[in-house]
């Protein structure tokens, strides 16, 4: 299987134009590999997600962005499912209220950041402040313009304390946001995921598209890093996010801790 995490990632201080990449490459990879690779990943997961609970030092926080229909719903529920859900959390951003509006735009997103030990996930994430924030005009230019720096150094903090992190941009085109917003138009079992504000939000694709690249171009980090993810087909999309996690799993070098007493001298009547 290819390095798809080399070919994925965003390099730090790179001038990336989404419109140069193309949403339905599968980087020469077939449905029918990627199918049993998924599979093996998940696999492997699970197994990373024991030796993670178990050394409890660090943990893993996978933020997964994305324009509307981008399917970060549908990367959690077919990547994730073979985890312990005692491991796991997962948390949704929505517009804040209540005490949440009454704190810096941080403070929610602190709170949900994963214990040692645990996988956390992030269905939208503090990017939404400088996303829909934005291209909203919710606040003034001067403010969120300043929160590119200091989300950065909040993630350097929070991977000085052990948390990884990894960060994907589920990016679909136009044509296949609108396929997939009429599908839940025609099927049932989808009507309840739609919304009159999907198509009012879809009127500034272009803006949310400028400010996704700035987000590429300022805030991919060796600390952490952006991945772009061409997910217009969702089953390479799938392969790509559940590889990336297995290499970045891999490659903390999980241990086991020792035992708290000498093991062979244990006996049982």
């Amino acid at each position: 299987m290819k390095h798809l995490a080399k070919e994925l990632i965003v390099k730090p201080n790179s001038k990336i134009k989404l419109g140069e990449i193309d949403p339905a490459d599968t980087h020469g990879i077939s449905k029918a590999d990627a199918q049993g690779q998924l599979e093996k990943n998940c696999q492997r997961l699970s197994v990373l997600q024991y030796q993670l609970y178990a050394e409890a030092r660090r943990s893993l926080l996978v933020v997964l962005q994305g324009i509307d229909a981008g399917g970060k719903d549908g990367t959690i529920r077919h990547v994730m499912s073979g985890l312990n859900p005692q491991g796991v959390e997962v948390t949704p951003f929505k517009a804040p209220e209540g005490a949440e509006k009454r704190h810096d735009y941080l403070w929610r997103v602190h709170k949900a950041v994963p214990e040692h030990g645990k996988i956390g996930i992030f269905n939208r994430s503090h990017y939404e402040d400088v996303l829909v924030v934005r291209v909203h005009d919710l606040v003034p230019k001067p403010v969120w313009s300043q929160r590119y720096d200091q989300i950065n150094c909040f993630e350097e903090m929070l991977d000085a304390s052990g948390v990884r992190i990894v960060k994907f941009l589920l990016y679909i085109s136009k044509d296949e946001q609108a396929k997939r917003f009429r599908e839940r138009l025609e099927d049932k079992t989808k009507n309840w995921k739609f919304s009159a504000d999907d198509i009012k939000e879809r009127a500034y694709w272009d803006q949310y598209i400028d400010a996704f690249e700035a987000v590429l171009r300022k805030c991919s980090t060796k600390a952490a890093p952006w991945y772009v993810i061409p997910a217009n087909h969702k089953w390479f999309r799938n392969l790509a996010v559940s590889q990336i996690l297995v290499d970045t799993l891999d490659g903390m070098d999980l241990k086991f801790p020792k035992p708290p007493a000498d093991l062979k001298e244990i006996q049982f009547e």
